[in-house]
């Protein structure tokens, strides 16, 4: 708490000139005498006035500037706190930026001792009479496989959710592919995955467009062989060739089972 005397010197640096009664108020205090006391009345200087004669290097009339009380924000708090930091590399945060969800519907069939991952363009599942199930199965009866493939469980479609903060991004995708493709191989081997189509090869097999026609081998998966969707088959048929020339460099691992 503030003593008069100080009190009276800070309202006297901010200008605020204090109210004192007249006469004395009913039922109030006594007042000190030194407050009741006259103040010298304070003179105030006029400010010159320019004219013709003054010189134009004159020194401006110098003002009483008052006190300025700053007042702590928590807007000018932060900004200190920032100005603060060190700016070195080490020391700068950067926030992780997810990768956009991959779009893509794949379904898994078992052919004899074969499993193919094979990509839905549309996203549904097969139809007897669709023409990539028709062309998929002359693929199968070219390889000595069967032409009726075991379709197991529904399609694998990503992203999984449509909203929500879970990462969805390429390795995740990967990850869950990858995943599926190994249950089902604990539960029954397969001497040859089919990777049919650009998102069965990079989110399988780990490899790209340029891998088609070849053979991969995969950490968890075992042997893979990369192929085009069969849309860009029956778009490009000039594939068919290669296509036709890697199969018959990979149907003897299929094949040893019968032997």
């Amino acid at each position: 708490m503030l003593n008069e005397p100080r009190r009276r010197a800070y309202l006297d640096a901010m200008q605020v000139v204090p109210w004192l009664p007249r006469t004395e108020l009913p039922f109030a205090a006594p007042s000190r005498e030194w407050l009741l006391a006259p103040q010298a009345p304070v003179e105030v200087a006029p400010a010159p006035v320019a004219t013709a004669a003054t010189p134009a290097s004159a020194a401006p009339p110098r003002t009483v500037e008052r006190p300025k009380i700053e007042v702590p924000r928590p807007a000018a708090k932060m900004a200190a706190k920032v100005a603060a930091e060190p700016t070195t590399p080490a020391a700068v945060v950067e926030k992780a930026v997810q990768a956009p969800a991959p779009r893509f519907a794949l379904q898994l069939l078992r052919s004899g001792p074969c499993l193919i991952l094979v990509e839905l363009v549309t996203g549904e599942p097969f139809q007897s009479r669709d023409p990539s199930y028709v062309l998929l199965k002359d693929l199968l009866r070219a390889a000595g496989l069967p032409d009726s493939p075991q379709i197991i469980g529904e399609p694998v479609r990503w992203p999984l959710l449509q909203r929500g903060n879970l990462d969805q991004g390429p390795e995740a995708a990967r990850d869950f592919v990858q995943g599926f493709v190994q249950a089902q191989l604990e539960q029954a081997p397969s001497l040859c995955l089919w990777l049919v189509g650009l998102p069965a090869v990079r989110f399988a097999g780990e490899a790209n467009a340029e891998d088609y026609d070849r053979e991969l081998q995969v950490e968890g998966l075992g042997n893979a062989w990369a192929l085009p969707s069969l849309e860009l088959l029956m778009d490009e048929p000039q594939r068919k060739a290669s296509l036709w020339r890697a199969m018959r460099r990979l149907m003897p691992r299929w094949k040893q089972r019968e032997e």
